[in-house]
């Protein structure tokens, strides 16, 4: 029973003892995961800085002294009181981007890295806009953000950090001169909208004369495309009779009349004037030898049904 019991005891302890150096084992393994680092220490000192990946510290001799996001990273200061070049006192709010690119400079460049950027933002931010009157200020935001980034990422190098943004948030002018741009700005847009009035009924006056003077152009032409129709229409009108005239001259002289045929047609022009509205007609001379041959032929006409009976 004795050595039955000192077996087990053994064997207990060695089962222990293994499961104790896995323990150990899988505690001292590290995964480092994507875009962060490890910065461990040994014996106190700097060792390593991990990047992504498996590792294995020794026990009892590594540790990780930090972990660091390599991310981009976003700081909105609260508003920090500012005074112009003129005197103005306002309150500015700015927001910082920055991205750890040293894990060993991070670790141990400055005790606290979040609050020295803020310390040196705000030192930066009043002395830029010390040198700068209000109205420069307000329309120069481009023009401060760069002077403070350039500042801040000169700065913050031997920190391991890099500043790759900085903006303005707000501008906060004092309560007097926010009434006094809103009241300027008030003015501005009532004198635009009045500019855009002015316009707008300039347009529509020229729009009203092009419109007039376009409808004008058009009646002139129809009155020009009138009568130059009408003028075709009475030079188609007199040539169609010219042309039946002459038609009627050629069939006569085509049909070769006699003398009482010529001296009938002449009565027959006589009796159409005779018949019209004028009060004077000048007979001619001949007349009488018209009449003379008219009544020959009404005794021939008179004369030619007796004797057909």
């Amino acid at each position: 029973m004795p050595v039955e019991s000192t077996l087990l005891t053994t064997a207990l302890l060695v089962i222990i003892l293994i499961v104790f150096v896995l323990a150990v084992i899988v505690a001292n393994i590290k995964v480092v995961p994507q875009a962060h680092a490890y910065v461990v220490e040994r014996l106190g000192a700097f060792h390593a800085a991990w990047g992504t990946g498996l590792h294995v510290k020794i026990p009892f001799l590594d540790r990780i002294a930090k972990k660091v996001s390599l991310k981009e990273q976003v700081i909105d200061f609260p508003p920090q009181p500012v005074i112009t070049k003129d005197n103005v006192t306002m309150q500015i709010d700015t927001v910082v981007y920055f991205q750890i690119t040293d894990p060993k400079l991070y670790a141990y460049g400055v005790e606290n890295p979040i609050s020295a950027i803020e310390n040196l933002t705000a030192t930066t931010l009043r002395n830029i806009i010390g040198e700068m009157e209000l109205d420069h200020t307000l329309t120069s935001r481009d023009v401060i953000n760069s002077k403070i980034r350039v500042i801040l990422d000169e700065a913050t190098d031997p920190w391991g950090i890099k500043v790759n943004r900085v903006e303005l948030k707000n501008i906060i002018p004092p309560a007097e001169i926010q009434d006094s741009m809103e009241k300027q700005m008030k003015a501005e847009r009532e004198r635009r909208a009045k500019i855009l009035d002015a316009e707008g009924e300039k347009r529509s006056a020229i729009l009203i004369a092009e419109g007039q003077k376009e409808s004008a152009v058009l009646r002139a032409e129809a009155i020009k495309e009138t009568k130059i129709r009408e003028a075709q229409g009475e030079a188609e009108a007199i040539l169609s009779v010219q042309k039946a005239m002459a038609d009627a001259i050629r069939l006569m002289n085509e049909a070769a009349p006699t003398d009482q045929v010529i001296a009938l047609k002449s009565l027959e022009a006589f009796e159409k004037a005779a018949d019209g509205k004028a009060t004077k007609i000048i007979i001619p001379s001949n007349i009488q030898s018209l009449a003379g041959l008219a009544t020959s032929l009404k005794e021939l006409v008179t004369e030619t049904p007796q004797g057909e009976k």
